[in-house]
């Protein structure tokens, strides 16, 4: 399947090894603040929509997702590890060496990264939130690949839809949990004209991290949750809300 010319999804460009692709808000069966791909059983939704919203998607991958318990931190799950009894991993990233094995990241503002070799042999997700990626989630998920890879491997990664910079206001709390790790993440804030608040450019923050942490290529989607309405749910925007999906998986 082509997922660049999927109905209502989006994705970056090609991958040698790995197809990945984000939802959107489109196509499925959800009603009222959640219409209509709702992939989110914990945003008061109901569960009958949701569980038709997971079956289209079911239907476009090569196996059930593993979904994750996102508690905006940065704890990574070994997916290749057998789940226990407890059910879904709590975690906000994710990894595996095991083609067809399907990772999925959950959001509605918050950035989704897919992180792999070049080589397409090591894949890893991530849920980045501020909190989540202050906390290291994104270095804590490649080193949790690199682990996993062969040495010398090269690394990528794609940053899916999120909100952007003009409608991410925040606080001294937010500015500071970056600038006190990394002066120069300064860049990535404008002041809003009101002490203590600030515009924050969370996929450059992002960006800027993973370079740092030595991925050779990072691509942004460009895409604002926020600013289009029609097509992404976006949790500042309107709550309650459903959520999007990343999912990513190795051939």
């Amino acid at each position: 399947m082509n997922f660049a010319n999927a109905p209502h999804t989006i994705t970056g460009a090609p991958w040698d090894g790995v197809n990945y692709f984000c939802t959107t808000r489109r196509g499925g069966a959800s009603a009222g603040p959640w219409s209509s791909f709702n992939l989110g059983l914990h945003t008061g939704d109901d569960r009958d929509h949701v569980m038709a919203n997971r079956a289209a998607l079911r239907a476009m991958l090569p196996a059930e997702p593993v979904w994750l318990d996102q508690v905006h931190g940065a704890e990574v799950c070994d997916a290749d590890i057998a789940r226990s009894a407890a059910g879904v991993p709590r975690a906000d990233a994710a990894v595996t060496c095991a083609p067809g094995r399907v990772l999925a990241i959950m959001t509605a503002d918050c950035l989704p990264v897919v992180l792999a070799g070049m080589d397409g042999r090591a894949l890893g997700m991530a849920h980045a939130g501020w909190r989540g990626l202050a906390a290291g989630v994104l270095e804590n998920t490649l080193e949790a690949l690199r682990r996993r890879a062969a040495p010398g491997t090269a690394w990528r990664a794609w940053i899916g839809p999120a909100i952007s910079q003009p409608h991410f206001e925040v606080g001294e709390d937010v500015f500071s949990a970056f600038v006190d790790q990394d002066a120069e993440a300064a860049q990535c804030f404008t002041p809003r004209g009101r002490p203590g608040k600030w515009l924050a450019d969370l996929p450059a923050l992002a960006c800027r991290r993973l370079q740092r942490a030595g991925v050779a290529r990072v691509e942004l989607s460009g895409e604002c949750s926020y600013a289009q309405a029609d097509k992404y749910y976006s949790y500042r925007r309107a709550s309650p809300t459903g959520r999007m999906a990343t999912l990513a998986w190795l051939r």
